[in-house]
């Protein structure tokens, strides 16, 4: 019985190294996702600060209101500058339950965007 006893320690012991690697494994996957995202990113920002380059974009999207337009790009670079972070967190933690909740922030990011750009682009 005192092998018995120890064994859970051992797994603790061995989850602690795990879960240090993970955590590694998730900063070097969000890193990378940031330099993928830098370029949009940077210009989802450009065109939220900057209200003149709606004028940029023809058809309706020129005809918009203002304050839609940069409601618009704000929700974009918003979602942009969380995606390195939910992705480097879901590789860290690697449970369902994990995913489950990043998938569904990511879900209502994006019918935030599609209901801004029905309602105030389109």
């Amino acid at each position: 019985m005192a092998s018995h006893k120890n064994a859970p320690a051992r797994e603790e012991e061995s989850d602690g190294a795990l879960g240090e690697k993970s955590g590694l494994w998730g900063a070097l996957a969000g890193l990378i996702v940031a330099a993928l995202i830098a370029v949009p990113l940077s210009s989802a920002f450009a065109f939220a600060t900057h209200p003149r380059t709606q004028q940029l974009f023809g058809g309706r999207l020129s005809e918009a209101t203002q304050g839609g337009y940069i409601a618009f790009w704000w929700i974009v670079t918003i979602l942009l500058v969380a995606l390195p972070f939910l992705v480097g967190f879901g590789v860290a933690k690697l449970s369902t339950r994990t995913l489950t909740i990043i998938g569904a922030i990511i879900v209502l990011f994006i019918i935030a965007i599609l209901i801004l750009g029905q309602m105030f682009v389109f």
